[in-house]
């Protein structure tokens, strides 16, 4: 956190952030916190995991509110976004992090899988921002600002590997992807951005459930793919680019991917076992 002198690069903002209870979402939170920012945290079900994660930092002088939130649900949307603004006034920035994975293949895929991922991935994204950009409209004196940071995935951007074998994770963030141009199209003359982070592999607590339980590890599966050693990302990697996006440092900048990935989706390489191969022939 900032001394009582110093300046952040969130002062005065405002932020409400979904899927914060750990990895990407909570590195997010208190890193955004830390440069002077209010954060309204949301977990699904991870509340009492939250609070003890941000108590700390609360403790030492931080601004974290911790809140339940169902992103699939609209009337929870409408009680946290109106408890926000009756609180702090407003909301500066929107944070759309929650996100589940099913990895099954689109054969393997189940109508609930289907439902599941999409509502939370997709339909997530697009309740965040229906209920968030009308109050982001009133800022400015009703002339509209805001950011909005919407976590996607390079599985929007890439085939194959990309998406861990889950097609409904892959549609998800392709629609994550889609609805972010639109959204930044449309309400530009509002003043308010819209932009993707596009991740690559990034060690947090959903790849820890999966059976990998290190940095290292993952990156072990990533090499080959991955330009940058040590292969796989960290949470913090994700959370400094929310706080980019945030500030007005990116004031010129709506409608982009902002792709980290350790330069995965720009890698042509064969892996190397394979490449020795292509090489004798």
């Amino acid at each position: 956190m900032k001394g009582n002198d110093e300046m952040g690069r969130l002062d005065g903002k405002v932020v409400l952030i979904t899927g914060a209870s750990r990895g990407i979402g909570l590195s997010g939170v208190k890193l955004m916190a830390a440069e002077g920012a209010q954060v309204v945290a949301t977990t699904g079900h991870r509340v009492e995991l939250l609070e003890k994660e941000v108590k700390p930092f609360n403790d030492a002088g931080g601004k974290v509110v911790v809140k339940k939130l169902n992103v699939a649900d609209a009337g929870d949307w409408q009680r946290v976004v109106d408890e926000t603004v009756d609180q702090f006034g407003t909301i500066d920035v929107l944070v759309n992090n929650a996100g589940s994975h099913v990895t099954k293949s689109l054969l393997e895929t189940s109508e609930d899988d289907w439902d599941f991922i999409m509502n939370v991935n997709a339909k997530g994204v697009w309740l965040g921002m229906k209920k968030v950009i009308p109050v982001m409209m009133k800022n400015n004196d009703g002339k509209g600002k805001g950011s909005i940071i919407n976590t996607s995935s390079v599985a929007a951007l890439m085939g194959g590997y990309s998406d861990a074998g889950s097609v409904s994770y892959s549609a998800s963030k392709g629609a994550v992807d889609a609805m972010t141009r639109h959204a930044a199209q449309w309400y530009a003359q509002y003043n308010i951005r819209v932009n993707n982070v596009n991740p690559g592999p990034i060690f947090t607590g959903m790849v820890e459930d999966s059976g990998i339980h290190s940095q290292e590890a993952m990156g072990a599966l990533h090499k080959g793919r991955i330009n940058l050693p040590p292969y796989a990302g960290e949470p913090d990697d994700i959370g400094y680019a929310f706080v980019y996006l945030a500030s007005d440092e990116s004031k010129f900048m709506t409608g982009s991917d902002l792709v980290i990935d350790g330069g995965w989706s720009t890698n042509s390489f064969v892996p190397e076992k394979n490449m020795h191969d292509i090489l004798k022939h």
